[in-house]
């Protein structure tokens, strides 16, 4: 039996309408969008326009034009932070931040005296909103969160945060890479300036697309220039959303796959899709609590948590139960750091880091009684 739960890395499998638009492109249309006045080009224009209003709806942007097309979270991440923060600024970002927003942070400290503040999270992975409060300064630029942690899968109260940012004038960033797809978000409501997420996870998109979401009146500097089919008479690069961020050619593939992606979840019911998943998630949650040895991480409150669970067993390295788990029962997933150190330090699991079950939308009840029977076995076995 084959089992995969590492869907908080990249989802697997893809709904058959995924595969379906992204072959038909391959084989029936592939034009490049906005070069060209044939019926290829156009066709797939029209693609990219369909894929930006349905991002800026289901996201509750201000406008289609404020929809970058990058090819991942990290990405639309790296052009976020480098395009907004200058000399002498202060960023506030919680101690559960990935990856994708520490190491952007980090590059550009020396070089333009950014002063950085790390909110402390408890060791649920949770923030209290009241803590990025008082860490503001009179230079304080933005404030940058995750919304769910890709580690315990905890949910930061991101409508708090965003109403204490709008409050005092500051910049909200949050990483939504893996929520966007499960649970709702609506850039206006939540005072979300910036919205950054990769396409591949909750959305069931493929890899390789992601997007870059920019509320109103939210300055960003041009971080490559080239291409863009318009403006094409002038060497410097045009100034308005989206041409001014999107140089070059789209990865077309994967914004026709995230158009289908997004009509999957719509044709499904976002809230239908989180209350099956979560309900998977409460029944693994306790299955796992229920064997002797077995830690698991983040809260346990259904309400604010993504189906991602970190779990240890007692006297055994996370790296090494997974191996257990892939080569001789066929369950996928992924173990160690999960590029969050910092949440790793937070929930206190670091360096050794945690065994990372993530579930997805075609996980079934069989492979979660599977899973469970198999890591009571891990833990009998080391007895």
């Amino acid at each position: 039996m084959k089992v995969y739960l590492d869907n908080s890395a990249t989802s697997w499998p893809k709904p058959e309408g995924v595969i379906k638009s992204i072959t038909n492109l391959v084989q029936n249309y592939g034009g490049n969008p906005g070069r060209s006045g044939h019926e290829f080009s156009l066709r797939v224009a029209r693609d990219v326009f369909d894929t930006r209003e349905l991002v800026a709806g289901f996201i509750g942007a201000p406008s289609s034009d404020n929809i970058i097309f990058t090819s991942n979270g990290t990405h639309a991440l790296n052009i976020a932070i480098k395009g907004i923060l200058k000399k002498n600024d202060h960023v506030i970002v919680s101690s559960v931040e990935h990856n994708a927003v520490m190491r952007p942070l980090r590059a550009i400290e020396k070089e333009r005296n950014l002063e950085i503040t790390i909110v402390q999270c408890d060791s649920f992975g949770q923030i209290n909103p009241l803590d990025i409060e008082k860490s503001f300064k009179k230079n304080t630029k933005a404030v940058i969160t995750v919304h769910g942690s890709n580690v315990t899968g905890t949910l930061l109260p991101i409508h708090e945060i965003g109403a204490i940012c709008k409050k005092h004038g500051v910049l909200y960033m949050v990483d939504a890479s893996q929520s966007v797809g499960l649970i709702p978000i609506h850039m206006q409501n939540d005072c979300i300036d910036v919205l950054a997420f990769t396409g591949h996870k909750k959305l069931y998109a493929p890899p390789g697309i992601g997007c870059l979401c920019i509320g109103k009146d939210v300055v960003i500097d041009e971080h490559m220039q080239g291409g863009t089919g318009s403006n094409s008479e002038n060497d410097f690069m045009p100034d308005f959303y989206p041409d001014k961020l999107e140089a070059g050619t789209k990865n077309t593939y994967g914004v026709v796959g995230m158009k289908a992606s997004l009509e999957f979840i719509l044709a499904n019911g976002i809230e239908n899709m989180r209350k099956e998943m979560m309900e998977k998630t409460g029944k693994m949650i306790s299955g796992l609590k229920a064997i002797p040895g077995v830690t698991v991480y983040g809260s346990m409150n259904l309400k604010e948590k993504l189906p991602t669970i970190s779990f240890n067993i007692a006297g055994k390295i996370p790296g090494d139960v997974a191996h257990i788990l892939d080569k001789d029962y066929g369950i996928m997933v992924r173990a160690g750091l999960h590029c969050s150190p910092n949440a790793h330090r937070t929930i206190g699991t670091f360096p050794t880091g945690t065994v990372r079950f993530g579930l997805g939308h075609f996980n079934t009840e069989e492979e979660i009684r599977y899973a469970l029977e198999v890591v009571a076995k891990i833990v009998a076995s080391s007895e």
